[in-house]
């Protein structure tokens, strides 16, 4: 039932404590700011997505992330609904009689697979969640495509399923991630089924003092904002096309309110990019060394460090070290100190989230003035000049 003045009540089900449903959500936002679409919103206020008291809810429409208990609650809703969630090889696995808006998991893992096999690497493990009967539908299909694109290519996979995460067991999870990570063959790729997944894999590398990317290269999916900022290394993710999913949702819901037959509707939507970080960013370096330093860099480079502590960490003498450096990379450690922060600085000004002054104090410049007498040495630009040439290109 419509309400006065062509306002429509619509149920938005989604856990928008994922980062996949909060991107969703916000495409679902993008589409009512483009539009006349005037409706009346509702969402669980602890931002989670719950099935109860559906069938008595007095709305007009619902747009829903599937699980099984909401699809099973769906059934009996006599309002126009649309489902939000993976794609899947069997066809059989869509839910029937609603229309669907699916991201494309076969060019999620493709896209990340043909990142790791572009950085020269020969090994290839994947990191799933746990096995158990509610394991998500959309881990399982990944864990499942990432096998076969091995299989196709002749090559063996590492897949590990490791443990849910608990604060009562985290120790003990962790114990064993660290544990299949060191019995790996190295150099390897891995692929997360989620940035939550990857962010482990990362704390797990520098708990064992394994070296990122040098010896484990780690993509995730998601490219979420929460984990780059809790992530020391950046994170090499795949972006989903969720805002373009939460459009699309919003538009055949829209139609279907007026009256159109959708519930054959299926689209499927490709990722919207890679972003590239220092977690996958492969090279093949000889001095154990330099891999040993690289990864220490890249833990504390923007916390003011000198080279005289990266040697000590590697447990060499500073002109050992640098005499490796000039060698294998030809710089000096110093230089690779400035850099990683100034691929950090680039980062952030490439997001566009942060004060100049907020990136002065996160890479390590003593000061604005500094961050920019950096960039102007060293990139023959002002970090303004930079974000504004970034703007342009991706506009």
């Amino acid at each position: 039932m419509s309400h006065p003045h062509g306002v429509h009540r619509i149920a938005l089900l989604f856990n928008a404590n994922k980062a996949f449903d909060r991107q969703v959500i916000a495409g679902i936002g993008n589409y009512l700011a483009s539009t006349r679409v005037s409706w009346d919103l509702f969402m669980q206020e602890d931002f989670h997505c719950r099935a109860t008291d559906l069938i008595e809810w007095c709305g007009d429409g619902i747009i829903t992330a599937v699980d099984d208990p909401i699809y099973t609650a769906l059934r009996q809703v006599d309002v126009p609904v649309v489902a939000v969630g993976g794609s899947y090889a069997d066809a059989s696995r869509y839910p029937k009689g609603l229309p669907y808006i699916a991201t494309d998991n076969a060019a999620l893992v493709r896209l990340a697979y043909d990142h790791l096999i572009e950085q020269g690497l020969q090994n290839f493990a994947f990191y799933s969640l746990p096995l158990a009967p509610n394991i998500p539908g959309w881990a399982e299909e990944r864990e499942r495509l990432f096998d076969a694109m091995l299989r196709r290519d002749g090559l063996e996979g590492f897949i590990y399923h490791g443990h849910a995460t608990t604060a009562a067991g985290w120790s003990d999870a962790t114990e064993a991630l660290m544990a299949w990570l060191q019995s790996l063959p190295k150099p390897i790729g891995v692929l997360a089924v989620t940035d939550a997944r990857a962010r482990q894999l990362l704390q797990a590398c520098m708990m064992a003092d394994i070296p990122v990317p040098d010896e484990v290269a780690i993509v995730g999916i998601d490219n979420d904002p929460l984990t780059r900022m809790l992530s020391r290394i950046p994170l090499t993710s795949v972006q989903q096309g969720t805002e373009e999913m939460g459009r699309t949702a919003a538009h055949v819901l829209h139609r279907m309110l007026h009256g159109a037959d959708c519930s054959d509707t299926r689209v499927l939507v490709p990722p919207e990019n890679l972003h590239v970080g220092a977690s996958s960013m492969y090279q093949s370096v000889c001095s154990p060394y330099v891999m040993r330093a690289r990864h220490y860099i890249r833990q504390y480079g923007c916390l003011g460090i000198r080279t005289e502590q990266v040697a000590d960490y590697v447990g060499v003498s500073r002109s050992l070290l640098e005499e490796h450096f000039r060698r294998t990379l030809k710089r000096s450690v110093h230089q690779e100190i400035l850099r990683h922060k100034l691929e950090i600085a680039q980062d952030l000004l490439r997001q566009g989230e942060s004060s100049m002054a907020d990136i002065a104090v996160r890479c390590g410049f003593t000061s604005v003035q500094y961050l920019y007498t950096v960039f102007r040495r060293e990139l023959g630009c002002t970090p303004r000049a930079f974000q504004e040439q970034q703007a342009t290109a991706n506009a």
